[in-house]
Formats: C-alpha cells, structure tokens, sequence
C-alpha cells in the first residue's frame, strides 16, 4: 500500500514538485514528471507506465474516478497537499482533483521496435511543446509504431506536450536522441537486419509532391523545425525530400498540420494498395 504524506506548507518538498511542472532540467534531474487530466492518467495507467505519487487536496471530495485510482493505486505515495498548494500545482485555472507523477522512461531507440510495415516520425528541433504533443497525437492516430525527438527541441514531459498529445504520449515509444546521427546509425543497424528501410523528409522545396512516393515500403518520416524546417544533416541523409502541393496564398503549413497529412497519405497509399491486393492493413485509419 502506497504511504500518504500531508504537506501544508511551501516547504522543500512542495519545492521541488512545483519544479517538476516548470523546470525542465529539474524534470530531467528526477526523472519524473507531472501528468494532469483524466485522459492522461488514464493512459498513463492503460499503457503500464510507472507512477512514483498521485496527488490530491486535502478537504476535497474525489470523484469515483479518483477514488477506484486511489484505491487500486500501486503507486509509491499518496501526497495530500493544502488546497492552495494543490491550486498551484495543477496547470488549470480550475484544479484538478488528481495528479499523478510518473516516472520518465529511458531514451532508448531499442523501445521502437519497428517491422516490414513500420511507420516512425522523427520531429527535428521543434521549438513549440503544442506542436510536439500535436505531432504525438497524430502519430498514434494514423498508426506510427513510434516517435522520436532530436535536436535542441521542446521537452517531450513539459505539461503542455503531455496535454496536447491527448494520452497519445502513453500509447507509443516516444525517444528523445541527441542527434541526427544517433538515429542514422539506428536505422543502419535495422537495415543490416534486413529491414528495407526508406527515410523520406519533408521539404516545402522539395520537387516531388508526397503523393508521387511509393511509401509502401517501411519508412522514417523525419519533419523540421516551425521556423526552419529541416536541417542540413537531415537532408543529406534522407532518400527522398517530399512536399505537399499547397494552393491559395498560403506560403506553408503548421508542422503539426502537414505531418499529419504526411502520415494520412501513408495510410492512405498503402490502404489502396491492400484493397488492390486483397490483403489486409493494419494500419487503417481508426
């Protein structure tokens, strides 16, 4: 049973919880972070990921959702905060009547485990924490086998990246790498397994239109920064830069936006093909 603690002042231990919603550095130095919502925890209990502590106000009446996860909790500590404390501690302008912190887990490529029709999005340097969480939603809608991180890029456990990916964050590896190389070297290794990977970028100036790729194959789709796009590296090691066809006075697209419609024509190009075939796809849009 988890222990419960009862703190009703700022003092240290309040500290460095408030630390793990604003402080990156301080998220990654006890490796743990904050998450809020019901669909959050919800995921975050569903995909097995470790809870260190939920939390709660003291004096407030729980929902029977906080209540069964409460009870069920296997949890290593309740934490009843002032009802202030719990105010500050919770991201809404309403508080939430649960929180849990769960326990970061490593940066490892090994947890994408990717197969003859895999599908991985690389987010190179995105700067916004909506964007990224956006980006995570949309490649567990449209059936990514995972997402990784590179780059000087917004933290995949800062509150807003945990809220926008909707619990998406949950349900796939999501791995930060430090660099380009990094990942190279990982898709190297798969392909001298046998896995014919592809790594197709995407580019505004690219000359061939998204539709015009075979994507059939198993493939990396690799997205730039908001402000610069793809870097220099990427697009060296990418074996094919695609765009998609804009019209009107637009001049590009959210990264968020046009990621999603890359992964939809994926989907969309290898769902034609299995109709074509007769065989199955698992990857059908849900």
């Amino acid at each position: 049973m988890p222990s419960t603690r009862r703190v009703r002042s700022a003092n240290d231990e309040f500290q460095l919880a408030l630390a793990l919603r604003l402080n990156r550095r301080q998220r990654q130095q006890q490796r743990r972070f904050v998450v809020e919502g019901v669909r959050a925890i919800d995921g975050a209990l569903a995909g097995g990921w470790s809870i260190d502590a939920f939390w709660y106000a003291a004096g407030r009446p729980l929902s029977r959702w906080a209540e069964s996860i409460l009870a069920n909790s296997c949890a290593r500590l309740h934490v009843e905060w002032a009802p202030e404390l719990m105010a500050e501690l919770s991201g809404k302008d309403d508080p939430s009547e649960l929180l849990a912190v769960a326990q970061i887990p490593p940066d490892d490529l090994g947890r994408i485990e990717p197969d003859a029709a895999a599908v991985v999005l690389v987010c190179d340097r995105l700067a916004r924490p909506g964007n990224l969480g956006s980006l995570i939603r949309s490649a567990d809608a449209f059936g990514a086998d995972g997402v990784v991180v590179t780059g000087h890029a917004a933290d995949v456990y800062d509150p807003q990246t945990v809220a926008s990916s909707a619990g998406s964050l949950f349900s796939l590896p999501v791995v930060r790498a430090g660099s380009p190389e990094a990942v190279h070297e990982w898709i190297v290794a798969l392909r001298a397994r046998g896995l014919g990977i592809q790594l197709v970028g995407s580019s505004a100036r690219a000359e061939t239109a998204v539709s015009e790729l075979d994507l059939s194959p198993p493939t990396v789709l690799v997205v730039g920064s908001e402000t610069s796009g793809l870097s220099w590296g990427w697009k060296q090691r990418c074996d094919a830069l695609v765009a998609i066809p804009i019209v009107g006075s637009a001049t590009s697209l959210n990264v968020a936006a046009a990621a999603s419609i890359l992964l939809y024509e994926i989907g969309r190009q290898r769902h034609s093909r299995c109709v074509q075939d007769g065989t199955s796809d698992r990857r059908q849009v849900r």
